[in-house]
């Protein structure tokens, strides 16, 4: 495993919610939704880079080009992620899944059911689900976008009022409500 030492953070606002953004020498590798905080990743951070220093540094995520990205996401923009530079930290499974999630377009749906075929691994659709709930940097690599198979709502880290509101913002239509209730906010 590669050696990270530098981790950096920013809050963000969009639409009224504060975000957190995280990255690393190589780029972004996190962002947390509103209902999240950085106290509840500290663990995660600790895990994937324990000699690293935490610190706020905002014009070093703002260097990213991430920024400027979310804020033209929000705005209705269609924008391309080519020129971010990520640093994915995942089981090579999950970066696969994380691949195919950068790949569906702007305002199209997908299902579980479909990364697992793009893949490779067709009988993996439950495995493909764990990995889009364990994507780092929603809305960038595009898990919102993915349904189930009926075309309803399903687990959503960010909840699904969040998966609702990003793809309306995109104009997505025929999707239904459904998913956990532990999903439900």
């Amino acid at each position: 495993m590669a050696v990270r030492t530098d981790m950096m953070w920013m809050r963000l606002e969009l639409e009224g919610r504060r975000w957190l953004l995280l990255a690393t020498e190589r780029g972004l590798c996190r962002i947390i939704f509103p209902h999240e905080d950085l106290e509840s990743w500290s663990g995660w951070i600790s895990r994937v880079a324990p000699r690293a220093e935490l610190r706020e540094d905002p014009a070093a995520l703002k260097q990213t080009g991430v920024v400027q990205w979310l804020h033209a996401y929000f705005d209705g923009e269609r924008t391309s992620l080519a020129h971010i530079p990520l640093d994915l930290i995942g089981t090579p499974f999950q970066q696969q899944v994380w691949t195919v999630l950068g790949q569906v377009p702007y305002g199209e749906t997908r299902t579980y059911g479909h990364i697992a075929a793009v893949i490779g691994r067709p009988q993996a659709v439950r495995a493909v689900g764990a990995a889009n709930g364990a994507n780092p940097i929603p809305v960038l690599l595009p898990c919102h976008r993915i349904v189930s198979a009926d075309r309803k709502l399903t687990g959503f880290r960010g909840g699904l009022e969040m998966k609702r509101r990003l793809l309306e913002l995109e104009q997505v239509e025929g999707v239904a409500d459904g998913g956990h209730a532990r999903f439900q906010f």
